[in-house]
């Protein structure tokens, strides 16, 4: 099994959820990491491309099978390798739902958040001040849903982490990082903590970061994110074809 991946929101998914795994005694066979540059654009090589048509990480390739999609691997690897993080029956109608909000809508709100607050600088003020206030408005909105749905529950599906946690925690627990402040949102913050205390997540996160910036980036790999974000996210690196 071979996982091509990068240390972002979504590729951190589907490390934490094989640490998660392991974690939970599961069996799980080798797993081959592959760091993909998205700053050198690896992701739009014709090998990569095969696995992965869409030329996003992350993609498992796991013998003949490719998924693609965070949100789908995550689903694979629980229907593979069953545990409490995915039950069957009829359970996993309440998990699918929370997964498929993370993937419709916490990740490209915060991540379009995040494109205008930290990687557009040679776009005037005056264009992205709708965005902003837009996206903004929109992740305090989905903060809010987090929070009365973690009321009274320790994870979003109940008393167990399950892969919905695990979808939508990397892109929140950034908060800062995107500027979209949740700190009136005491559920939230609570459950960001309670995820991240897990052994597990701590080692899923560790994948391409130094143990001492999982938490705290040092300001030089500040500088190179954003520089690395600027020149994806700009216009002109945009394909119209793959």
């Amino acid at each position: 099994m071979d996982l091509w991946t990068a240390a972002t929101p979504n590729g951190w998914k589907v490390t934490i959820m094989v640490e998660e795994l392991i974690e939970a005694g599961i069996d799980m066979p080798e797993l081959k990491l592959r760091n993909i540059s998205l700053t050198e654009g690896e992701q739009f090589s014709e090998e990569f491309t095969r696995h992965n048509p869409n030329q996003k990480i992350p993609v498992l390739i796991d013998g003949d099978v490719d998924i693609m999609e965070s949100c789908a691997i995550l689903q694979y690897l629980g229907e593979k390798y069953p545990s409490d993080l995915f039950p069957q029956g009829e359970k996993r109608w309440e998990i699918l739902p929370w997964l498929y909000w993370q993937a419709a809508n916490v990740g490209p709100v915060f991540g379009n958040k995040l494109s205008y607050t930290r990687y557009m600088d040679d776009v005037d003020d005056a264009a992205k001040a709708h965005p902003l206030e837009r996206f903004l408005k929109e992740g305090r909105r989905l903060a809010s849903v987090l929070n009365h749905r973690l009321e009274g529950r320790d994870y979003v599906c109940g008393d167990n982490l399950t892969i919905a946690d695990i979808a939508i925690y990397p892109w929140v627990r950034g908060w800062k990082w995107s500027k979209i402040n949740m700190t009136d949102q005491p559920n939230v913050m609570a459950w960001i903590d309670r995820v991240r205390a897990r052994p597990a997540v701590g080692r899923g996160l560790a994948y391409g970061m130094p143990k001492d910036e999982i938490d705290q980036w040092s300001a030089e790999r500040k500088a190179e994110t954003a520089k690395s974000g600027a020149a994806i996210a700009d216009n002109k690196s945009l394909r119209t074809e793959s």
